[in-house]
């Protein structure tokens, strides 16, 4: 009638009640022991999810509750399970060393894949009833780097309007105005403010920030970022100040720090360095957030497309997941027309529209590296027109590009077109060892590895 479990979960009431009144000798201790005494006495097992860990070591408060948890986390009945936005912080100074050193193991979050970011566009716009159509969902999740919260919130602001989104002109448009004044603007200034009350160093965080954001290329030049501040602000500010700032930065995810080599690059978050242009010349400079929404407004308005294809960028997002599915396994010959199944390869990347340098017919649709074996695939969504033996030669030249670039054993190559093939392109590739579908073995591909089937409700064909 009266369990251990209820006792303890009266004791945890006892405990708020005595913490304003001072009872408690050690409160932080007693509460982050409390839900393994829990279950070690009930023997049950009580499962621990704490968010936002990073924020267990905050520079403003003199105290660091960590110690504390050593013994906590250790109990085999109560797991924690922790999660944080600045995961750089968290891994390498809170989990990465002392007290909880070499008692959690890390998982990191990858960016969904394009196939997966098109799956979340196409439900959330069934949960805003938005209209987001499936050859624009792709490039959608693209743009937004695989972010969910980012491909979500693009899909809210278009039902918010009333928009469809069918359009790279249409995404265009919804993206300027999300990151201007919409949920991505509201989510990212309140988590950039917060970083910077933490650490705001020498007076100039919010300066270096920025300018960090506008430099040119990947790398951060922080002699160019100096020179910038004193002609913008007049602050004289050495090297090493800037140096500081910068490392403080990275504990935030705001910028990266190569810390072996010494030097920062860019975040390789599209959708947040964006966002750092607008918001630096809104907030750090002081112009007009009008102002600059038009002028962001128009810029993006004026991009040029990305995608020339959009179904054809779709089959290619659905290629790869089938080989992403399909790691380690076999799938069946029939649907590449070949006698024998196909050895799928654990892949340590996959990457669409890659290029090897500047010039023409130097874009590989799909590139998959897996050690001594890789795999280059092309996608041609012609409905009426079958691919011939030229658009097959100028795929095993990019496979022959690729191998000698990155000097695999050997380049799997497969072909999909819509459309099917000629008599001659099929004798062709059989000669070659060139695997190849069209769309009914595609589809039977996607049932084989669980996922949706290509789209059929094309308004037009490209």
């Amino acid at each position: 009638d009266d369990p251990i479990f209820t006792r303890r979960i009266r004791s945890a009431c006892r405990l708020f009640e005595d913490l304003p009144n001072h009872e408690v000798t050690v409160p932080d201790r007693t509460a982050l022991w409390l839900p393994r005494g829990t279950s070690d006495y009930d023997d049950t097992t009580t499962v621990m999810f704490l968010d936002e860990f990073q924020n267990t070591r905050l520079p403003q408060y003199d105290f660091d509750i960590v110690g504390w948890m050593q013994e906590a986390v250790e109990s085999p009945t109560c797991p924690h399970f922790v999660t944080g936005s600045a995961m750089s912080i968290l891994a390498r100074e809170i989990l990465g060393r002392g007290a909880l050193f070499g008692r959690f193991r890390s998982k990191p979050i990858d960016p969904l894949t394009g196939y997966w970011g098109s799956e979340l566009a196409r439900r959330s716009a069934d949960h805003y009833k938005a209209n987001v159509s499936e050859e624009i969902a792709p490039v959608l999740a693209e743009r937004c780097g695989g972010n969910p919260f980012y491909i979500d919130a693009v899909v809210g602001q278009a039902s918010e309007q009333g928009r469809s989104i069918a359009t790279e002109e249409d995404l265009n448009e919804i993206l300027a105005v999300d990151l201007s004044s919409g949920f991505i603007w509201a989510e990212l200034s309140d988590q950039v403010d917060k970083w910077i009350t933490r650490i705001n160093e020498h007076g100039i965080t919010k300066w270096v920030l920025y300018l960090s954001a506008l430099e040119e290329g990947e790398r951060l030049d922080l002699d160019r970022i100096r020179t910038a501040l004193w002609e913008k602000d007049r602050k004289q500010v050495s090297r090493e100040q800037i140096f500081d700032v910068l490392v403080k930065l990275s504990r935030g995810d705001l910028v990266e720090y190569m810390e072996l080599g010494g030097w920062f690059r860019k975040v390789k978050d599209p959708i947040l360095l964006e966002f750092l242009k607008v918001w630096g010349q809104i907030d750090v400079e002081g112009r007009s957030g009008k102002q600059v929404r038009d002028e962001l407004e128009r810029k993006y308005l004026r991009m040029k497309r990305q995608f020339v294809e959009l179904t054809g960028y779709l089959a290619e997002v659905y290629m790869a997941q089938v080989l992403l599915n399909a790691q380690r396994k076999t799938l069946p010959g029939k649907y590449f027309h070949r006698e024998n199944d196909v050895k799928i390869p654990r892949f340590n990347y996959m990457t669409l529209r890659e290029c090897f340098g500047i010039g023409p017919n130097r874009e590989v649709d799909i590139h998959g590296a897996a050690g001594i074996e890789h795999w280059v695939a092309e996608s041609k969504w012609h409905r009426d027109r079958p691919v011939g033996i030229l658009a097959i030669e100028k795929l095993l030249e990019k496979a022959d590009m690729v191998k000698q670039e990155c000097d695999p054993d050997f380049v799997r190559v497969w072909f999909f077109s819509h459309g099917g093939f000629t008599q001659e392109a099929k004798a062709f590739m059989k000669e070659k060892g060139v695997l190849w579908s069209t769309r009914e073995d595609l589809d039977g591909l996607l049932d084989h590895t669980g996922l949706r089937r290509l789209p059929g409700d094309f308004s037009s064909s490209e």
